[in-house]
């Protein structure tokens, strides 16, 4: 696999995180009862987020050959 298609989905993969802890940190000033919630939410997507990039990576190998 290429490197260039390596860094554009470890790219891709930072913005999504920044983005989850962002809203998560806007939405919980919108509704502060509803922050515990979200928090677990991105936590949860944290871990979730990077193992189906891994995934994806690992598949895109296999069937590149």
């Amino acid at each position: 696999m290429s490197r260039k298609i390596k860094r554009i989905v470890a790219l891709l993969g930072v913005i999504i995180l920044v983005g989850l802890y962002l809203a998560t940190l806007i939405l919980a000033f919108v509704d502060p009862t509803e922050a515990k919630n979200w928090l677990k939410a991105a936590v949860v997507c944290t871990i979730i987020i990077p193992v189906f990039f891994y995934a994806y990576l690992l598949i895109y190998r296999n069937l590149k050959k």
